[in-house]
Order: C-alpha cells, then sequence, then structure tokens
C-alpha cells in the first residue's frame, strides 16, 4: 500500500502577478495562507493553472519555495515538475524537491508526445531518479496525447508512481483504470465538473481550478462525499456546475484569474501569450459568482 499525498481538494494555485508581470511573491504566501484558512487539503504550486509554462526556471523553483515556506508543513505541497524534456524534468524535480516540494505534479510530454511505451520509459526513468511521490497528469485537451488504462496499469508498479490527475472526461476510462490498479494508483479528478462522478468510480478527491474562489466549498464537496454523505456532495456539484463550467469559458488560467480580480484577490495579469477575456465572458463569471452567492 502506498501512502497517499491528500485526500480532498487540492488547489490548483493561480501564481499572482504585479502589473508589470512579475511574480508577486508577497500576495502569494497570502494566497497560500487564505487557502489553508479556507480548508484546502494540498496546493499545487505551478501547475498549467499557476501558468508554469511562462514562468522562467529560477521564478518556478522560486514560487516553489516561496509557497512551501508560507505552508509551513500544514498541507502538502505539489509542484508542478512535467515536460516534454524527459532530463529537464528530473532536474526540475530535484530543484523542487531541494525547495520543499512533498509531491510532483507531471503532465504528459507534449508536441513530440510519445507512444504509450515511451510513456512508460519517460514516468520511469524520472520515477528511478527522485525521492518525492509523483502524480501523472492527463490531460489530452492540452497535450495531444491520453495515458491509457493499461499503461497506467504498469506505471502503477513503481513505488514513486502513486496517483494520477486525470482530466481525459472520460468517466469509463476512469473506472477501467480504478479496475485494473486497484489500490496501487490513487485517482484525482482534474475537472471540478467530474469530481463527484470520479469519485463515484473509486476518486479520492479534486485537484481544482475552482477552488482558487470557492476552497472552502470544495473542501465540504469532497469531505461530504468522502465521509458518506454522498447526497449532499451530489447536490454541491450540481449546484456548482454553472460557475465550474465558467471557469472554463475561455482558456484557463483565464477566467479564473479574472473571477478573482473580480473579487478583491488581486491575483493581476495573466502573461502572453494569455490575454484578458471577452466582456461577454466576464459578465458570464460575473452572473455565476452572484449565483453562488460571492460578492463583489
Amino acid at each position: 500500500m502506498k501512502n497517499k499525498i491528500f485526500e480532498g481538494v487540492a488547489t490548483a494555485l493561480v501564481t499572482p502577478m504585479n502589473d508589470d508581470t512579475t511574480v508577486n511573491y508577497d500576495r502569494l504566501k497570502s494566497l497560500v495562507n487564505e487557502q489553508i484558512e479556507g480548508g484546502v487539503d494540498a496546493l499545487v504550486i505551478c501547475g498549467t493553472t499557476g501558468e508554469k509554462a511562462t514562468l522562467r526556471y529560477d521564478e518556478h523553483v522560486k514560487v516553489i519555495e516561496v509557497a512551501v515556506a508560507a505552508a509551513n508543513k500544514r498541507v502538502p505541497i505539489i509542484a508542478g515538475t512535467g515536460s516534454n524534456d524527459t532530463v529537464y524534468s528530473v532536474e526540475l524535480c530535484e530543484d523542487a524537491e531541494k525547495a520543499g516540494a512533498d509531491a510532483f505534479l507531471m503532465t504528459t510530454p507534449y508536441y513530440n508526445k510519445t507512444s504509450q511505451n515511451g510513456l512508460i520509459a519517460h514516468y520511469n526513468y524520472i520515477a528511478d531518479r527522485v525521492n518525492k511521490p509523483i502524480i501523472l497528469y492527463n490531460v489530452p485537451s492540452r497535450t495531444g496525447m491520453t495515458i491509457k488504462p493499461e499503461t497506467y496499469k504498469e506505471l502503477s508498479k513503481h513505488q514513486n508512481i502513486v496517483a494520477v490527475k486525470e482530466a481525459n472526461g472520460d468517466l469509463s476510462s476512469v473506472a477501467e483504470t480504478k479496475y485494473l490498479c486497484g489500490d496501487d494508483l490513487d485517482i484525482y479528478s482534474g475537472n471540478d465538473d467530474q469530481t463527484v462522478p470520479i469519485m463515484s468510480v473509486g476518486g479520492i478527491g479534486v485537484i481544482s481550478v475552482l477552488s482558487n474562489i470557492m476552497p472552502t466549498y470544495m473542501h465540504e464537496l469532497c469531505y461530504n462525499y468522502l465521509h458518506g454523505d454522498k447526497q449532499k456532495a451530489t447536490e454541491m456539484q450540481v449546484k456548482a456546475i454553472g460557475i465550474m463550467n465558467a471557469m472554463f469559458c475561455d482558456v484557463n488560467p483565464i477566467p479564473v484569474k479574472e473571477a478573482m480580480n473580480i473579487l478583491g484577490l488581486n491575483v493581476g495579469p495573466l502573461r502572453l501569450p494569455l490575454y484578458p477575456t471577452s466582456d461577454k465572458n466576464i459578465e458570464l463569471i460575473k452572473s455565476k459568482l452572484k449565483e453562488m452567492g460571492l460578492k463583489f
């Protein structure tokens, strides 16, 4: 039996920026504290929502260091260290571990991509060279490839590969993965709108975008399901579908950063090539925030 990194909700935290798009490290510290006070069970730093793709290497490592120090061991800090360059990913894992990360979140290789056998070789190469647990990240809409259930089965044999963030949108595939891997691979939803559905086939939580603005709500949704009140969790899932969908009315993290700024959470601008969303989407976001009782 492998140790669980977390159960419940991990926020895929945005990276706050100053007006000139430099990283706002002071605001990052306060965001970490606000999230933990809101009840989240873990934090993902420098993921897609954290604009990892446009963080320089030194910024990437410093963001992890600052988040680790701010969390002060109250929740696990999971660092995004995936790459389409296997050796580069190992280097980033090593520096993230030195910075204090508790685990790694690693997307499948993108653009150059690979085969299923290549995925097995890629992840095992990395897992052989790191000392912290790895969460695989399957997000075909961004990477152009998917991890098949049979590939999960093979990867789950490695002691350092402990979980997957599943964002393939295919519930039948998730169920097949659970069937094949059992307790050797924990499953987290990678989509807020599938949190309860994925827990219904054996998942243990979600890596969430919505919890940037609703940490307590998402924590309670997962807690209710995992502690037996499945009806309440289902009701919460359905109630929040509108705001969950609104967080993806444009490319993530464009909508969630817009929502946070509307709510006065002051996370600053995006880095190009990400670009502010349309007025129509802003009105949609505002309407869904109001629908959930969030004041601004």
